[in-house]
């Protein structure tokens, strides 16, 4: 079986490839991706565990487990990861319960979330979509960017 290959006009009239930043720079890029996915779980967690706390006085890992989606199992592998972090505590019989440093990770990241969805509603992404899309974008997205998004909205007024 022979390669094909496209006509010349097929690939005189294609886009011109993108050039690629240097590898240091790209690798960077990357790296702070990962960095923000490795984060971004134990932000989710601190967050809701805070939000269970102000409805109800507890987080129960049952209740974690149900409200991100995950098997039981998983919410109390990440609660021990929240122990080890020093972001959380567990008391027997009571629930999990955030640190300082957890209450302040928690308060940071409801914040980066709202100024995030502030600016999707601003550009007119209907409010469901915008949370939704919030949930990804907040872990990702620069204290540079987040600041021009917060500026950007500010000057709106």
């Amino acid at each position: 079986m022979g390669v094909t290959t496209k006509p010349a006009s097929v690939r005189a009239n294609a886009a011109p490839a993108a050039e690629l930043p240097t590898e240091p720079t790209q690798a960077r890029r990357f790296g702070k991706a990962r960095t923000a996915q490795s984060t971004a779980l134990l932000e989710d967690y601190v967050e809701l565990i805070s939000d269970l706390i102000r409805a109800g006085g507890e987080a129960r890992a049952t209740d974690i487990a149900r409200r991100l989606g995950v098997s039981h199992a998983t919410a109390i592998k990440t609660i021990g990861r929240l122990k080890r972090e020093g972001l959380a505590i567990a008391k027997p019989y009571r629930g999990v319960f955030l640190t300082p440093d957890g209450d302040t990770l928690a308060a940071r990241v409801r914040a980066r979330h709202r100024v995030v969805v502030d600016l999707l509603l601003a550009v007119g992404v209907p409010a469901e979509s915008a949370e939704q899309d919030a949930e990804g974008i907040e872990h990702h997205v620069s204290d540079v960017t987040l600041k021009a998004f917060g500026r950007f909205l500010r000057e709106r007024g």
